[in-house]
């Protein structure tokens, strides 16, 4: 696909790469999700961040949803393992890279990260600072409960968390959440895209 490729051109594209990588739907039985809520579907992203396409069509969407956010994004990235390939994704820009910095935040601290970058315990990856303007990446939300302690962790070390990205909103109640700690949703897709 052409590094040309438009936003919507790349959103129409990137439902077509999930419903059929990552999209599964039980007529008679439930999934079991992270946030342990059942549902008849399901999303496992982990294939669509890994394929070249994708990848590529999620670089377009991160990256314009990102210059369309006021004040700018100095560092993007979330927690384990869903926003691993995302911020890699994120902060690459063909050819020339871009500004933005990335960062892994583990799930449970291991002690051992952030010695050379002086980050806290379990967050790892480029430097982070006070003041810095952050986007938290998600590869698919349902409560937004996992991601929204993440933004309490770095809001508790002066960052201000600007926004989500997430590439589906399974729609139960994360935007809402989001909205509630003050923190816009922007999902590059829905659980009405596919359902």
């Amino acid at each position: 696909m052409a590094e040309s490729t438009g936003t919507n051109e790349a959103r129409a594209r990137l439902i077509e790469k999930v419903r059929s990588l990552a999209y599964l739907r039980a007529d008679t039985e439930e999934f079991t999700l992270a946030s342990g809520r059942t549902s008849r579907h399901f999303f496992d992203t982990k294939p669509v961040m890994c394929d070249p396409e994708s990848a590529h069509l999620l670089g377009v969407l991160i990256h314009h949803t990102i210059e369309g956010i006021e004040g700018g994004v100095d560092v993007v990235g979330g927690l384990e393992l869903g926003a691993v390939p995302l911020t890699g994704i994120a902060i690459a820009k063909a050819g020339i890279g871009s500004h933005l910095r990335g960062f892994i935040m583990r799930k449970e601290p291991k002690g051992r990260g952030g010695r050379k970058t002086g980050n806290p315990p379990g967050i790892e990856g480029s430097t982070i600072q006070s003041g810095d303007r952050v986007v938290i990446l998600e590869d698919v939300t349902t409560t937004g409960g996992s991601a929204l302690k993440a933004a309490g962790r770095l809001r508790a070390i002066g960052c201000e968390v600007v926004a989500c990205i997430s590439i589906v909103d399974r729609e139960e109640g994360g935007k809402e959440a989001f909205e509630g700690a003050g923190i816009p949703l922007i999902p590059l897709s829905t659980l009405s895209d596919y359902a």
